[in-house]
């Protein structure tokens, strides 16, 4: 009787063991949330405290404290460029995104208004408050770069330079006080975080289950999406066109593709970490296998070009290896944006690039 009852056991259990195990909708969500959305979101509130503290206090000292302030810089860029394309909670209200990166600014408004706060000087742009006020163009990253790598940086090294350290410390300052703000909001235990991880019917935005799970992989879809036609091919040009280094985000700094990579990252994370790759009605595991293989292409193809954006565009084999990113890109946009969403039965719907 015994021998009968444990064979029963292995019959009904052996199988069910050997396979691999589904994460339920919820755990995907969870997931995406506890492992990947919130850590990214703490690491660049971290990472801005850490610049506005190091331009507070190197800033106009020396060479080795401009060099200090600009390392730092470079670590918030990756950090950013790791979450920026989590377009969904905190980081879409109140202009956030654009605050912290005015990008893409086909016009150069940018750099137009960057120049010309250096060169009145603006004291609005003295203080974290005033500056507060003014346009989004020239509170974040890219008028950071400029302040930081621009024509007039190297005197950020000496005490003439009171005005430009003051508007660096006013920009990191703001960049400090947004990412603690998206960190609390993320972190409140009644905020966006369960908000998503247990919708409700009655929720503006997110009103069931469905609803939330399209919205993430709606995050991998447009990402990818956004990365290879607003940071990669109006650089390297398109349909023949020639190569434009000095439109490249970032190329004064030589951040140009340390923050497609930690895009791509970012991304990688949340489909990574969520395992939302494993979430279909099937065993079939492919597209979560082939998605993983082409992010680990992105990284290998990255790691040919050793070169700022500009020497790297003059270099075959560097040039080379940026359309192979561009490839890889096409082969997770149809991974992500039309494969996965077809096997969970959702709709990512139209991208905002759609006619660009």
């Amino acid at each position: 009787m015994r021998f009968w009852l444990a064979a029963a056991l292995v019959v009904m259990c052996g199988p069910a063991l050997a396979l691999p195990l589904h994460p339920t909708g919820r755990a995907v969500v969870t997931q995406a949330v506890e492992a990947a959305i919130r850590p990214g979101f703490a690491a660049y509130a971290d990472e801005t405290a850490a610049l506005q503290d190091v331009v507070a206090t190197r800033c106009g000292i020396d060479e080795a404290g401009l060099e200090a302030i600009r390392a730092q810089f470079k670590a918030v860029v990756l950090s950013w460029s790791r979450i920026e394309l989590y377009q969904i909670g905190p980081l879409t209200e109140a202009n956030r995104s654009e605050k912290i990166l005015f990008w893409p600014d086909r016009k150069g408004i940018a750099l137009k208004q960057v120049q010309a706060i250096l060169a009145g000087p603006d004291w609005d742009a003295f203080d974290a408050e005033t500056l507060k006020a003014k346009s989004v163009a020239v509170q974040g990253l890219g008028a950071l770069e400029f302040v930081l790598f621009g024509t007039g940086s190297d005197r950020l090294a000496t005490i003439e330079s009171d005005f430009r350290c003051n508007y660096a410390l006013a920009i990191s300052t703001l960049l400090k006080g947004t990412a603690a703000e998206m960190k609390a909001e993320w972190d409140d235990a009644d905020g966006i975080s369960a908000r998503l991880i247990s919708p409700e019917a009655t929720d503006a935005e997110f009103r069931s289950e469905d609803e939330v799970k399209q919205a993430l992989v709606g995050l991998l879809a447009h990402g990818i999406e956004t990365i290879r036609d607003q940071r990669i091919l109006p650089f390297l040009g398109r349909e023949g066109e020639a190569a434009k280094p000095k439109s490249a985000l970032f190329w004064r700094s030589g951040m140009t593709l340390p923050a497609i990579v930690a895009n791509f990252e970012g991304l990688e994370t949340l489909f990574e970490k969520s395992e939302v790759g494993a979430y279909t009605p099937t065993e079939d595991f492919r597209i979560g296998e082939e998605a993983m293989a082409a992010f680990a292409g992105i990284k290998a193809s990255a790691a040919g070009v050793v070169d700022p954006v500009e020497a790297a565009l003059a270099d075959p084999k560097q040039k080379l290896a940026i359309g192979e990113i561009v490839a890889s890109s096409q082969t997770l946009g149809k991974l992500l944006g039309e494969e996965l969403p077809a096997a969970l039965g959702l709709s990512v719907g139209f991208s905002s690039l759609d006619g660009d």
